[in-house]
């Protein structure tokens, strides 16, 4: 009995630890590759964050306008337009529309071997939002997308 008992105990402080250092997380960490995925399928940031980061880091070699990936941060809802929109945005805008009040954050695109990172103000996502992270490189938002959640 007692093992059973420490056992949920240091299951619970790895639990707590864990949202903890969620709640902290005021950056959005993704990697993509020449097989057009990212390396994650849920991100979390914390609703206290005054300023939220993204990274991306693109560890393929071919080029951006061959196998170019960006991070764009949208609502799930609006996740499927603004990737037909950012089509006719086209490679010089990073295929992210101008102005388009959808996008709440995106980065630029870049090619294998490349990193880029932008920042946003965090009052832009609120807790329990349903939030998408997607590439908007035509025709990768089918595969390169994910959740965002945000929490206290």
């Amino acid at each position: 009995m007692k093992l059973l008992t420490t056992s949920l105990f240091c299951l619970g402080l790895f639990a707590a630890a864990g949202a903890a250092q969620a709640a902290d997380n005021c950056t959005i960490a993704l990697k993509g590759d020449d097989a057009m995925k990212f390396d994650l399928k849920t991100a979390t940031v914390s609703a206290s964050c005054a300023t939220i980061a993204i990274e991306l880091t693109h560890t393929g070699k071919l080029p951006a306008t061959v196998m170019g990936h960006n991070v764009v941060i949208a609502s799930s809802a609006d996740l499927a337009g603004v990737a037909r929109d950012s089509i006719k945005a086209g490679v010089a805008n990073h295929y992210v529309p101008k102005g388009d009040t959808r996008v709440i954050a995106a980065t630029d695109l870049i090619g294998g071997g490349q990193k880029t990172r932008v920042t946003f103000p965090g009052k832009k996502l609120s807790v329990g939002g349903d939030y998408a992270f997607f590439c908007s490189f035509p025709g990768h938002s089918t595969l390169m997308k994910g959740k965002l959640t945000v929490v206290k």
